[in-house]
């Protein structure tokens, strides 16, 4: 929860309502974690769409393409699921590296608070559930468009 939380301090910039999307792979751990960064995220007034298991090329295109909001990705890659983590995608689609720094501390360095924002302030969450359908017709769009342009044999 409290990595949801002190992503969420993160990404929340301005008065706006803030969204992120949160995508997993299909391990067991993942539904765990996936749970206590939605919690972290509401408790800071974020709202989240769960996009459920999916490869994580598709969290970067739906944070990019659809979205156009901050994402997470909950996956161990190639590695065993003791090995869970998050990686979190930028706006763009792309992935956002913080080297070094104090882990609790935000990005204008200020201590981050722990604390759940007023009632009012609590984010929502929300199941998308063609999120996979979704990806699947990009993919699709995509390898046309580059077999097209490539003029590859039919």
């Amino acid at each position: 929860m409290k990595a949801g939380m002190a992503a969420g301090r993160i990404f929340t910039r301005g008065e706006h309502r803030h969204r992120v999307v949160i995508g997993k792979d299909t391990r067991l751990s993942g539904y765990m974690i996936e749970s206590a960064l939605v919690s972290g995220f509401t408790a800071v007034g974020m709202d989240v769409f769960q996009f459920g298991p999916l490869p994580t090329p598709a969290v970067a295109m739906l944070t990019r393409f659809l979205a156009r909001r901050p994402g997470c990705m909950i996956t161990a890659s190639h590695n065993l699921f003791e090995d869970n983590g998050i990686k979190f995608f930028g706006p763009d689609g792309q992935r956002t590296v913080r080297r070094g720094g104090n882990r609790d501390r935000s990005a204008d360095g200020r201590r981050a608070r722990t604390g759940a924002g007023a009632v009012a302030q609590i984010g929502r969450a929300k199941r998308i559930d063609d999120s996979q359908a979704r990806y699947i017709e990009f993919a699709k769009r995509t390898s046309r468009a580059i077999c097209a342009s490539k003029a590859c044999a039919s």
